[in-house]
């Protein structure tokens, strides 16, 4: 058996970005809750418009490489409410259901309380239109709740381990 591998996309348009960071945190404690391993870090912020382009190889390497994951962390500033035009153009190119199997997990950052629902309304529907098993609520991080990172990871895995347990990724 072995150990499962926990996958990053990242949507922010910008490298090295607290979406990134954010991301990463989850990926680690998810990774550390279920005995994987963190696996592929894609910031689409590398891809630029090549995620227009459906020939750059660098996109279609990234996107089997994420379809093979075991868990699928995906994250996204909050933008105008939703998610990135350039985390959704990558997935456009995926059919579904290029991610069957695979457990995702929604995440978003953003500025205000308000736009919370966002990571269920908007992120979590594209994720199961390809395939993705969803079994948890996402996670929406408050920017001012960054400095404060760990705690906040770890509390909403207290409640999420639970169901992303049941569909047997720790297996």
């Amino acid at each position: 058996m072995t150990a499962p591998v926990v996958g990053v996309v990242v949507g922010n348009p910008r490298p090295g970005s607290r979406t990134t960071k954010v991301a990463v945190e989850v990926a680690e404690q998810l990774a550390a809750s279920i005995g994987g391993k963190v696996g592929p870090v894609v910031e689409l912020a590398g891809h630029g418009p090549a995620v227009l382009d459906p020939d750059a190889p660098d996109v279609r390497t990234d996107m089997a490489t994420l379809s093979e994951v075991d868990v699928l962390v995906v994250a996204s500033p909050t933008y105008k409410a939703t998610y990135t035009g350039l985390l959704k153009a990558f997935f456009d190119r995926y059919g579904p259901p290029a991610l069957d199997g695979v457990v995702a997990v929604p995440v978003m950052v953003g500025g205000a309380l308000n736009h919370a629902m966002a990571v269920e309304v908007h992120l979590r529907p594209l994720l199961v239109e390809l395939g993705a098993v969803v079994p948890t609520r996402g996670l929406y991080v408050l920017e001012a709740d960054i400095d404060r990172l760990p705690d906040v990871v770890a509390g909403w895995l207290t409640g999420a381990v639970v169901a992303l347990r049941a569909v047997r990724i720790d297996a």
